[in-house]
């Protein structure tokens, strides 16, 4: 694929038009990534998550407005019990450890999920790193932890009844303004990587009328370079919206 560098969207003169205004990753291929190299599932992940800061320090410097970004699901519950305790560190401590070159950056951090589900140590690390990093100005980075698609609907829909709203009151617009992204801007595109094409219950709403990009990178691999590929496809499609 060419390289957002080769076609008419020119990062460096400031056109940033074609840019889409809200990027979402699917960051698949972890545990293919650790087996192609001889390593365990956890050094998987950890390249995994050492793969993120260069891409939300990309989108930043692009002039992108949101980032988000699926980091664990809540279907990822099922997994096997030393994965999940390993995914729950990694994420935790990378929180920790970037936060204050997120706040540098003038990166917002919100969280999407069911934080209350989580452990009190990995609640703790996200409030710390939404306390510090509020006044962020520059871009949003969402990070989907205990997230699933589905549930955030139900939680929109529940909100809109501890609300108040009568049935006919309940309507797109009233579902959106309680959806975990209700300040930000809908979805443009949604990335997946590891060659799989499917989106796994991530942002389905938001994702209505988003374009999709699927590539067989593996996420550790992936680098700025390849998300400037998908920007490039994003920049020549032509969206109608259903029209």
């Amino acid at each position: 694929m060419t390289s957002v560098t080769d076609t008419d969207l020119s990062v460096a003169d400031g056109a940033v038009a074609t840019l889409p205004r809200h990027v979402a990753i699917v960051m698949d291929g972890n545990r293919r990534w650790a087996r192609l190299h001889g390593m365990s599932e956890g050094e998987g992940h950890s390249a995994g998550v050492d793969a993120i800061r260069p891409i939300v320090e990309h989108c930043a410097d692009l002039g992108i407005e949101a980032l988000s970004i699926y980091a664990f699901s809540r279907e990822n519950w099922s997994r096997d019990e030393d994965e999940v305790q390993t995914l729950f560190a990694l994420l935790e401590a990378a929180i920790r450890r970037e936060t204050p070159d997120l706040v540098r950056q003038g990166v917002r951090v919100r969280i999407l999920g069911r934080i209350e589900e989580l452990p009190d140590q990995t609640r703790a690390s996200v409030a710390d790193a939404l306390s510090a990093t509020e006044a962020g100005h520059r871009m949003t980075l969402n990070v989907a932890f205990n997230y699933s698609g589905r549930s955030e609907i139900v939680d929109a829909v529940r909100r809109a009844v501890a609300d108040g709203l009568r049935a006919d009151e309940i309507d797109e617009e009233a579902i959106r303004a309680r959806l975990y992204t209700a300040d930000g801007p809908d979805l443009d595109l949604l990335i997946r990587t590891g060659g799989e094409q499917r989106i796994s219950n991530f942002l389905i709403w938001q994702a209505a009328y988003a374009e999709l990009y699927f590539t067989d990178v593996l996420w550790p691999d992936f680098a700025p370079t390849t998300l400037d590929a998908a920007l490039a496809e994003f920049a020549r499609r032509s969206r109608r919206f259903g029209r």
